[in-house]
């Protein structure tokens, strides 16, 4: 039988409520009060600097920071500085990997990549990964970043994941705050975004509905949309 899989879309949210709410959910699934679940959200503008920290690569001062009214966070996912914003998909699985689903941290990070491969081949877009690296491509371009946070449980056996993807939709994203970073501390190749390998406008709400069966789909789980995201559609 196919576990259940909660799924809310929140259309905006701080960074740090967030990641506040990601610690909150983490520990109610590891204590077995709360089902497994995918938030699917956008961020305000929002740099976050992960374990890798790589302060040379964020480019731009505190001053110019304020001025464009970019947050910072220093956070626990693994990974170098990348950017969260209006117009892209963030999606943070918290899900409890103990084994019984025969998947290993390696897999589940290959699971994530290949949920937006098919999502893209859905509009026609050949995602491709590249050797060394985390993430998605489209060319030489990288459309979606991964960095994700296994957490060891206590209460349980196994990890709870927390962090995820960050898949660029909307067309000009990769002009803003990417202009301020090396993102992921990767020079050599470019940012694109959804609307850009495609020629066609998305609405986030509609990608996050699109995804969510692929999601289930790929990881075996019986989808339970939220409210929120049953109004979004």
């Amino acid at each position: 039988m196919r576990k259940i899989l909660d799924i809310s879309y929140l259309p905006f949210i701080d960074y740090g409520e967030a990641w506040d709410l990601q610690k909150e959910i983490v520990h109610r699934i590891d204590l077995g009060e709360q089902q497994e679940t995918l938030l699917l959200l956008q961020h305000p503008p929002t740099y976050t600097m992960g374990s890798q920290k790589h302060p040379e690569h964020l480019l731009l001062s505190q001053e110019e920071l304020k001025e464009r009214g970019i947050a910072l966070f220093e956070i626990d996912r693994g990974g170098d500085i990348t950017y969260h914003g209006p117009g892209q998909l963030v999606g943070y699985p918290l899900l409890l990997l103990n084994g019984d689903a025969g998947i290993d941290l390696h897999g589940y990070l290959r699971n994530l990549e290949q949920v937006i491969i098919d999502y893209l081949a859905l509009y026609g877009v050949q995602g491709i990964r590249k050797p060394k690296y985390t993430g998605v491509w489209v060319g030489e371009h990288k459309i979606c970043a991964i960095g994700v946070k296994f957490n060891k449980c206590r209460h349980n056996r196994g990890f709870v994941t927390s962090h995820g993807f960050a898949f660029n939709i909307q067309s000009g994203i990769q002009n803003e705050g990417f202009q301020g970073i090396v993102p992921c501390g990767i020079q050599e190749f470019g940012v694109t975004s959804l609307e850009d390998c495609t020629g066609k406008e998305f609405d986030l709400m509609q990608v996050a509905s699109e995804i969510a069966p692929l999601f289930c789909s790929l990881f075996d789980y019986e989808g339970s949309l939220s409210d929120k995201l049953k109004e979004a559609r």
